[in-house]
């Protein structure tokens, strides 16, 4: 494998690129649900609710942001602090022990926010209990509602300090989202949310999410996986171990690289495009993104390249995006760091189509970049 391949066979993995063959069809289908995206990612980052939506849906067969949401209402799609820490799409499968796994990390990451609001085990305890008293029966409430009840509690939930309350209600795996109530979001009980599931031992999480992690993410290095999994390096050096011959590694300008063993060799497809939502796992899993990150992005913030609406053309970070919705329609701004050939444009362009698809209007494409104009 060349550095040059890492990105193809990454988008393949991460169910961003078209089949290039029969045999990778039958390999390498999208899934049809949007839980069986997340269970194949082993999270999505979900900050940006409506973005992470896209984000699931592009590596679906065919999805609409309804589609996505009526999983999400229906507890198929759980959002949760679980890494780094930041929201996630998980699985209910996978919610519990993935949170026990990585909690204590994030834990330690927020420990002086703990302690400037003074939250102490004796108040998470107390705040748990009121959260689980006003969400019993199948209660799904509403932050504001939430604070209201550990208000009436007499735990103190003034600004900041109810954020973090309900955060290590997430990460001690009391609460989780609910379904939406409008716009706004709601939180559940976990025991009621999430139906029973097998424990994993700590050592059968480890293999679990390191295998999960490679097999959907790789080719990718040990930095990486602990970039994104938030997990020491010993960790992911334990989980790699453990996940034995299912991983295999190739050196590639002398770095590891590791990836599923059965991931076979990427043959070039047809030129395609993806725009990427926000913090799209293509960009945002890897601590290093330079195989997406091409030397045009490089000389713009890199928050243009990493945190925002990227387009990605064969793989490569080469503009950014935004979208201006209508009732009918969705004007889509198009700024290419530089000039695109025509097939790229045609690519893009059909990108932008899918995206208006998946949103169930009409798609308006404005190139507002004079250097956009066709080589």
């Amino acid at each position: 494998m060349k550095a040059s391949d890492v990105a193809h066979h990454r988008l393949r993995n991460q169910h961003l690129s078209s089949p290039d063959s029969s045999d990778d069809l039958q390999r390498n289908r999208r899934p049809e649900n949007p839980e069986d995206v997340v269970q194949w990612m082993g999270a999505v980052q979900a900050q940006d609710y409506g973005g992470a939506k896209w984000a699931v849906a592009q590596r679906m067969r065919l999805a609409a942001e309804g589609t996505i949401e009526k999983a999400f209402a229906d507890g198929r799609l759980l959002r949760t602090h679980v890494m780094r820490p930041t929201w996630h799409f998980v699985a209910p499968g996978d919610i519990r022990w993935m949170l026990r796994l990585t909690a204590p990390r994030v834990n330690a990451a927020m420990a002086s926010y703990y302690r400037k609001f003074e939250l102490d085990q004796a108040v998470f305890t107390r705040s748990h209990k009121a959260l689980a008293r006003a969400l019993r029966g199948g209660r799904q409430l509403t932050r504001d509602a939430l604070r209201q009840a550990v208000q009436q509690a007499g735990i103190a939930s003034e600004g900041l300090r109810f954020l973090f309350i309900l955060a290590r209600a997430e990460l001690d795996g009391v609460i989780c989202s609910g379904a939406r109530e409008g716009r706004q979001f709601t939180y559940a009980l976990v025991e009621e949310r999430v139906p029973p599931a097998r424990p994993l031992t700590r050592d059968e999480a480890l293999a679990a999410l390191t295998a999960r992690y490679f097999a959907s993410h790789g080719p990718a290095t040990v930095q990486d996986f602990v970039w994104w999994s938030g997990l020491t390096a010993g960790d992911a050096k334990a989980g790699l171990d453990m996940a034995g011959s299912s991983l295999a590694h190739e050196s590639i300008s002398g770095r590891t690289y590791w990836l599923s063993a059965s991931n076979p060799p990427v043959t070039r497809a047809p030129l395609a495009a993806c725009l990427l939502p926000p913090y799209d796992e293509y960009l945002v899993a890897y601590k290093d993104r330079s195989a997406a990150v091409g030397s045009a992005a490089s000389r713009r913030p890199a928050a243009n390249a990493i945190l925002g609406p990227t387009i990605v053309l064969d793989g490569r970070v080469v503009g950014t995006w935004k979208r201006t919705l209508g009732k009918r329609d969705v004007t889509i701004a198009l700024s290419p760091f530089s000039r695109i050939p025509k097939a790229g444009r045609r690519a893009i362009s059909e990108a932008a189509r899918a995206y208006s698809a998946f949103l169930g209007v009409k798609a308006v494409l404005d190139w507002s970049e004079a250097h956009a104009s066709s080589a």
